[in-house]
């Protein structure tokens, strides 16, 4: 099968290697000239374990392409996916922009039957939008040509985005006719032979599927946090509740690790795009508004507990930042809690030096000269005030406590992931989230 992935970014970059890994002839088109040359050239512009190896194996073997071109392939293939970016609009809403610029150009070239289907993160009616879009470019050109649109979103975790594409819980599919459900039937089967769990419905029920999932996921996260809270005025503890919660085989234990607030190319961008939606259609989603609320207070917990333990006497003090990220796996900042309190730091006039496994990089790029770049983990503490442990990356949790103590200035740990027991410490203070 020969199909088409448009935007290289983390979606479209995943799915396109691992359609190729699978057997399909995949051509995968950016605009963007220098990433496609990078590309041709095995260099991966993004950090995800094993898709180096994935992009590079599938190139060798004729089945990976890459171009800026997307008129060259399409009329070779069966299938299109639009993969591009939908970052928030000014009003809270995915911005459509390019999603729709490559419905123009598909309307502009098209001469065959061919099944688009949206990947990317998108508002119910989105595929409404791009048929519409490619119908009008098509009457623009006296051309009367058949086409279907789709919608599949994407369920891809960063860090394990492979796997999870590999061996996924469920591949959502919407559709409206059945030569298109029988293309994706095709293109899905050789993955999910011995238990085929596509699910099938219509495309505006496949839009809304992706934001509530992401919703239902970040509500989780926002109301552990808030328990959390709760739990430390009461003198509960969080990991008792969170354990005795999560053993109703109803409520389950996943996400559910109280922490400084979620953060991602995802979640908060979906959970407001969703919010909007519900605006839109004067159907407000009060719930998820107070998640976003609690979310943004959430990200400024570690920072609170460090200038309370010191009664506000913070300036000029050293802090130490172990995880960049907004999660491990990744060297994703985008919406990082590490923001916020880095931010809070500077504003305070703390010194901060931090370090990550992944994420230096992409520090440097956002944060330029106003914070310190560790060369480990131990370089970060030395001479510091306070410790934030903010991403909760494997490297960090069996550290030397006895050097931890005796490189910091005030061996002051702030767990904002909750992973460290306190009695293993050494003589390290230890405070967490709830």
């Amino acid at each position: 099968m020969n199909i088409s992935v448009v935007g290289t970014g983390y979606v479209g970059l995943v799915s396109g290697a691992c359609f190729a890994e699978l057997g399909a002839m995949v051509h995968c088109i950016d605009i963007d000239r220098e990433k496609i040359a990078r590309l041709k050239n095995g260099i991966i512009p993004i950090y995800e374990p094993g898709l180096e190896d994935l992009v590079q194996r599938n190139m060798k073997a004729g089945r990976l392409f890459f171009s800026t071109d997307l008129a060259e392939s399409l009329n070779d293939v069966e299938i299109l996916f639009i993969a591009v970016g939908t970052p928030a609009a000014e009003d809270g809403n995915a911005d459509l922009g390019h999603v729709l610029d490559v419905a123009r150009k598909i309307g502009e070239s098209l001469e065959k039957y061919i099944l688009v289907v949206t990947k990317s993160t998108v508002p119910v009616g989105t595929s409404q939008m791009v048929r519409n879009t490619i119908e009008d470019e098509l009457e623009k050109r006296g051309r009367n040509i058949e086409f279907d649109v789709a919608s599949n979103p994407e369920f891809l975790k960063e860090g394990a985005a492979i796997d999870d594409f590999m061996k996924p819980d469920r591949v959502v599919v919407g559709v409206d006719s059945e030569r298109a459900r029988e293309l994706m039937t095709r293109l899905y089967a050789p993955m999910l032979l011995n238990n085929f769990r596509v699910i099938f419905m219509d495309i505006p029920s496949a839009e809304m599927t992706k934001y509530a999932a992401n919703a239902m996921l970040a509500t989780r996260i926002s109301f552990i946090n808030e328990i959390a809270n709760l739990c430390e005025k009461v003198g509960a503890d969080v990991a008792m509740v969170r354990q005795g919660i999560g053993s109703d085989s109803r409520i389950g234990s996943k996400f559910l690790y109280p922490g400084p607030g979620f953060g991602g190319s995802c979640f908060p961008k979906d959970l407001r795009a969703f919010i909007k939606t519900g605006k839109d259609f004067q159907s407000p989603l009060t719930i998820l508004e107070s998640v976003d609320v609690v979310n943004e207070r959430q990200k400024r917990v570690l920072f609170t507990k460090f200038s309370e333990y010191y009664g506000g006497n913070i300036r000029g003090r050293r802090a130490a930042i172990w995880g960049l990220s907004y999660k491990p796996g990744t060297d994703d900042m985008r919406e990082a809690p590490s923001l916020t309190l880095i931010s809070q730091l500077l504003e305070a006039g703390c010194t901060v030096r931090a370090y990550d496994p992944a994420a230096m990089d992409e520090a440097r790029r956002r944060l330029g000269d106003t914070i310190e770049y560790a060369e480990d983990i131990y370089d970060a503490i030395d001479g510091a005030d306070v410790l934030f442990h903010v991403t909760e990356w494997k490297e960090y949790r069996m550290p030397d406590w006895q050097k931890v103590r005796s490189l910091m200035k005030t061996p002051l740990l702030i767990d904002g992931r909750g992973v460290f027991d306190k009695t293993t410490l050494e003589g390290v203070i230890y405070l967490k989230i709830g």
